[in-house]
């Protein structure tokens, strides 16, 4: 069984589903709940739900959403930090997902965005590294989670980057994230992101680009399927599995777990493809970003 040990934000996720279109300066029929999110906390619980151990490092505040979340991934069978940090709130991020299941985040990192080194667990325990790019691309939290990556490195531990939405991206300079594209092993991102990051405006030249900066990478495409490639490889493409769109949020979580899982047993890229889009095709198929229990 591999060990995974997942960096990042730990948050409440608050879903709106919305039954109509939004009036935006009225009322607007939709249905709330709330359930544990957080990009590298919902690849954690898809982890461990495909029967490999995972290890979240984020942090949470001494508030009641800290106390739902912690509890949450215990009943995901996670490993976490139990401490809290003190007179801090934790993370929550509002989803609005529209009658397509697309959805819009509005995220605060709360205590996350204190996540360092001192949060780590021994490191000796682990097989790779998943790296949410939220946790960089935060002012607060960049220094720190960028000594980490330089420890991960020194260890010889894998890292896998998803470098995070166009949207958080667009405040950081190109060159800065071209030198966290480097420094990973595998390249985790949606076809928007690749085009963004990349600075181009068709897949094959992105791939081009992004392939000479990280030896493996691996685009999501949504209902085109996925895309991947290996430096100096001939580019992979799979279909997507046909599945009922209830909500996105989580798909590429769930699609990066189920590639962890596949590539870290044989290292075979179609067959990791495929596993992912396994995952992902479950996590559309319901409310909120976990796996079901």
């Amino acid at each position: 069984m591999k060990n995974f040990l997942c960096i990042g934000d730990l948050m409440v996720d608050v879903m709106v589903m919305v039954e109509s279109e939004v009036h935006a300066t009225g009322d607007t029929q939709a249905t709330i709940s709330t359930s544990g999110g957080g990009a590298a906390a919902n690849v954690a619980t898809w982890l461990a739900h495909l029967g490999n151990q995972s290890y979240v490092c984020a942090r949470v505040g001494d508030d009641a959403n800290g106390d739902f979340l912690l509890k949450d991934l215990d009943r995901y069978c996670v490993s976490h930090n139990k401490t809290r940090a003190s007179g801090e709130k934790s993370g929550v991020v509002v989803v609005l997902v529209d009658e397509n299941g697309e959805r819009t985040m509005f995220p605060d990192a709360g205590a996350n965005s204190g996540l360092s080194g001192a949060d780590l667990p021994p490191l000796d325990q682990f097989d790779a590294v998943y790296l949410s790019g939220y946790s960089l691309i935060n002012p607060k939290a960049r220094a720190n989670v960028t000594k980490m990556v330089d420890e991960f490195k020194e260890r010889g531990l894998p890292v896998l980057l998803d470098p995070g939405t166009v949207g958080a991206l667009r405040a950081v300079p190109t060159s800065l994230i071209h030198e966290w594209v480097s420094r990973a092993d595998i390249l985790l991102l949606n076809e928007e992101e690749a085009l963004f990051v990349a600075q181009e405006f068709s897949l094959v030249r992105a791939f081009e680009v992004l392939t000479h900066l990280c030896p493996v990478v691996v685009v999501k495409r949504g209902s085109q399927g996925v895309s991947a490639a290996s430096r100096g490889s001939e580019l992979i493409e799979i279909p997507a599995v046909a599945s009922e769109v209830i909500d996105t949020t989580g798909a590429g979580d769930a699609f990066a777990a189920g590639f962890i899982t596949s590539w870290f047993a044989d290292a075979n890229l179609e067959r990791a493809l495929i596993s992912g889009a396994k995952s992902a095709s479950i996590a559309i198929s319901h409310v909120g970003a976990r796996p079901p229990l």
